[in-house]
């Protein structure tokens, strides 16, 4: 009985020895397939050609233009930088949506390109970015990082004005115009604000480092309330010019509308009024702003005597009338000075 209990004994040892072992083994076999896992994970995210990308676009949606420049690895060209940080560099980055990395391809030696599909104001875009391999990290992943390049710039002109707005910050344009060093992808626009002049906004999307954007052209107009302040100066002094010369029984007063005879007309009878006021239209010209030639009408009511048969008669004609201005907008004031000739 003694040996009998023995062997049991024995049995049992090595059944819980090999349970042990198989533990371990699958232990180490599930330790083995979660480093495989791990090093899968870590591969295809951080050590992967699209993380740096990810980072870029990270930082341009951020508005931290110092850390994607240093991503980009790239050079400031000599040009205006208010596009590169803060505000503008977000604005810029905000319309960039449903962005897909693509997978990396090889492009020679230890290089790949990294395509990114992505939309701007719901047009489909696309940018390659062109990285390179630059050593390991942990010992055996690859290290990646874009190929060193020089930024892009947008050139921006603007019609008679030394200034404008790009993504919603007040630029200098010195001799209307300027270029401005900018990150891509990203989206641009230019406007012109101002209480007399302004002008429509027009953009452009950046896509590439190779630049090629057409230039954003800024057409400069009048406003709505520049064009009223004008009008209604103009209009008093026609509306004065007419009083006036009714006071004054002028049949050819200081005015732009005058009236010749050749027959008497009889005192206190000659009334002058104003019938069709001038279109405004200020337009650049040579630097400055000018109003265009204005042309109206007046009409004159008198009664006339003829020198020869003395019979009295009613006198009632309209006479077209056309005269310059000279427009200054200094000190943000609006001066409308009439130009006549006699």
């Amino acid at each position: 009985m003694g040996a009998l209990a023995g062997n049991v004994k024995s049995v049992q040892l090595s059944q819980a020895l090999v349970k042990t072992a198989a533990g371990w083994l699958l232990g180490l076999m599930l330790a083995a397939a979660a480093a495989v896992v791990c090093v899968n994970l870590v591969s295809a995210s951080v050590a992967s050609p699209q993380q740096p990308v990810r980072e870029y676009l990270d930082a341009l949606k951020k508005g931290e233009g110092e850390e994607a420049l240093g991503l980009l690895r790239a050079s400031v060209p000599y040009a205006n930088p208010a596009m590169l940080d803060g505000t503008a560099l977000q604005t810029a980055a905000a319309k960039v949506s449903d962005v897909k990395l693509g997978n990396a391809e090889p492009r020679g030696g230890n290089r790949v390109s990294v395509p990114v599909d992505y939309t701007i104001d719901g047009s489909p875009l696309h940018t390659d970015f062109l990285l390179e391999r630059t050593g390991t990290q942990w010992l055996f992943f690859a290290k990646w990082a874009f190929v060193p390049t020089q930024l892009p710039t947008i050139e921006v002109t603007v019609v008679n004005s030394s200034e404008a707005t790009l993504n919603g910050l007040p630029v200098n344009m010195p001799n209307g115009r300027n270029s401005f060093a900018v990150f891509y992808p990203g989206h641009y626009e230019a406007s012109l604000n101002g209480t007399f002049f302004e002008a429509p906004a027009t953009s452009v999307s950046v896509t590439s480092r190779d630049g090629g954007q057409a230039p954003l052209n800024l057409k400069t107009r009048s406003t709505p309330a520049m064009n009223k302040a004008v009008d209604e100066k103009l209009r008093e002094f026609l509306d004065g010019c007419a009083a006036e010369a009714t006071q004054q029984q002028r049949l050819q007063p200081n005015c732009p509308f005058y009236h010749a005879v050749s027959n008497r007309v009889e005192a206190g009878s000659i009334k002058w009024e104003i019938t069709e006021y001038p279109k405004i239209s200020i337009e650049p010209f040579g630097g400055r702003w000018v109003v265009a030639p204005l042309n109206g009408k007046a009409r004159l009511t008198a009664r006339e005597i003829n020198l020869f048969t003395g019979a009295v008669s009613d006198l009632d004609v309209v006479h077209d009338f056309s005269f310059t201005t000279h427009l200054d907008t200094a000190d943000q004031t609006v001066t409308v000075t009439p130009m006549l000739s006699f």
